[in-house]
């Protein structure tokens, strides 16, 4: 090779990595600047401080030092929270969801217009038994008295469906004080988002079995109905599904009409049963599980010194798929000191003890089980219990605007289940450490708050915040050179910061 064609090569070596960084510090620029006319019209993202971002639309006008923002101080309850919601909680302060005109949300100002299909009771309420006067779809949100119970027990836990469709009943009554996240809009053309009020998952629950000498259970027959339904709207037709929402949370939910559906956004609880060409992180929203145990108020939280158990599990132990770590684990700790990992159900007050068993726990263990996710997670975080999540595959909810690291513990589960590996980890974080975590656990946990009505920054308001910004990673995807999804980005960070934090 000639001198010249070498200084060639090493001028092309240099030249390359620093375009690279030139263009990465520009792209970032981007970010900073007010003036956005030459962005995607869709989503701005602002990385703010404590790592945490909020997604704007390109049409809500504020001035840089005055976007919405998320603050970890707590506000007074304005409502108590619905009887089948769960306790009441101090919610987070977030601003500039909407705005009011009197009571009643304003379409125009609100962050995401949703027209939401009139379908026939039988797809939502009438699941739960209710029947309303000749020609009524819905209940009358204003009186709490007198909507419909979502069932009580391991139902509530995929009850997402029914919290998101109250609220934007609630959207448009005077009567009822809500965030503005969502509002319910008469034209479909004026819309953001097709909202489906089908209640899968309920669906599953209690309408999968056949029963007489019928063939086909309810649940199939609903799912057969809603895709008839869909493929016959004007507005399906028009977008071909993918402004549609339809909640499927329960990992069953939906088996037989998710193909023909796949266009649409799904509101889900893990990927685990879905193939990536109908759910994935490009499209589709994650949302927390209802939370089944009590939640533990801020002020009586008990402390390190206040909690004598280590480490506590209880629920199912043999599990298939992802699971079987489960039964690798409760051999290792069941006869260790300070550790509770025993087999637990919801009979003979099994949901009651599994609380009060968190909320005496310093870690709580999220084992994948037959999915990637599962309950007890937010369980630990309403009980303040540093959960300690062993899952390679999981996705968690609202992971872009919430650093999981400040709160949980992530270990691999080919780490877990080293004999020795998991407690000696646990062990090690102090108490200081420890009661960091916990702090942030109370402060982050009215997050994960599903109510009636909803409150700013609780899990309804957190949902409709996320469903605006489908793909709201995609500047970052394009800076850093993955996926727009970010899906692999965003794990391998957080990767790195767990696994190398102890």
């Amino acid at each position: 090779m000639s001198e010249k064609s070498r200084l060639s090569s090493r001028f092309l070596f240099f030249l390359i990595p620093i375009s690279m960084f030139l263009f990465i510090i520009f792209s970032m620029s981007l970010l900073q600047l007010s003036s956005t006319s030459f962005l995607p019209s869709s989503v701005i993202k602002l990385i703010l401080v404590n790592s945490t971002s909020i997604y704007l639309k390109s049409n809500v006008k504020n001035e840089l030092g005055k976007f919405p923002f998320f603050s970890s101080k707590p506000s007074q309850d304005t409502r108590s929270s619905m009887r089948s919601g769960g306790e009441n909680c101090s919610n987070f302060e977030v601003a500039a969801s909407g705005k009011h005109i009197g009571n009643t949300c304003n379409p125009n100002q609100g962050l995401l217009k949703v027209y939401m299909y009139d379908m026939p009771p039988e797809f939502h309420f009438g699941l739960l038994g209710w029947k309303g006067k000749a020609n009524q779809i819905w209940p009358n949100v204003d009186d709490l008295d007198h909507i419909p119970l979502y069932p009580g027990g391991l139902n509530l836990q995929h009850s997402i469906e029914y919290w998101l469709t109250l609220d934007l009943l609630a959207s448009n009554r005077p009567k009822v004080v809500r965030p503005c996240g969502a509002v319910r809009v008469d034209n479909s053309s004026q819309a953001d988002i097709i909202f489906v009020p089908y209640f899968s998952s309920l669906s599953y629950n209690r309408h999968s079995k056949l029963h007489g000498k019928g063939k086909v259970s309810m649940n199939k027959m609903l799912q057969n109905r809603l895709v008839e339904f869909l493929m016959g709207q004007d507005e399906w037709k028009r977008s071909g599904g993918r402004d549609h929402l339809i909640v499927a949370h329960h990992p069953n939910s939906m088996l037989d009409a998710r193909k023909m559906l796949g266009a649409a956004m799904f509101v889900l609880a893990d990927f685990g049963r879905y193939p990536v060409e109908i759910a994935n992180l490009k499209k589709d929203v994650i949302a927390p599980y209802k939370h089944v145990v009590r939640t533990i108020p801020s002020g009586e939280s008990a402390q390190f010194e206040e909690r004598p158990i280590l480490v506590f599990f209880q629920g199912a132990i043999y599990r298939k798929d992802g699971g079987i770590i489960r039964q690798e684990l409760y051999y290792l700790l069941k006869d260790e000191k300070d550790v509770h990992f025993t087999f637990g159900t919801v009979r003979k007050n099994g949901v009651n003890k599994a609380g009060q068993g968190m909320a005496s726990s310093k870690f709580c263990l999220n084992i994948a089980g037959d999915t990637p996710s599962s309950n007890r997670l937010f369980d630990a975080i309403v009980s303040h219990c540093v959960p300690v999540i062993i899952s390679d595959d999981i996705e968690l909810p609202f992971e872009d605007v919430l650093d999981y690291s400040e709160f949980s513990v992530f270990v691999r589960a080919s780490d877990a289940v080293k004999e020795g590996y998991l407690l000696n980890l646990l062990q090690s974080i102090d108490r200081d450490k420890w009661t960091m975590m916990w702090e942030r656990l109370k402060e982050i946990a009215p997050h994960f708050e599903y109510q009636y009505p909803s409150q700013s920054g609780d899990a309804v308001d957190m949902i409709w915040q996320a469903v605006s910004q489908p793909g709201g990673s995609f500047l970052l995807g394009v800076v850093f050179g993955e996926d727009t999804s970010l899906g692999f980005c965003r794990r391998s960070v957080r990767a790195f910061i767990i696994y190398s934090s102890f």
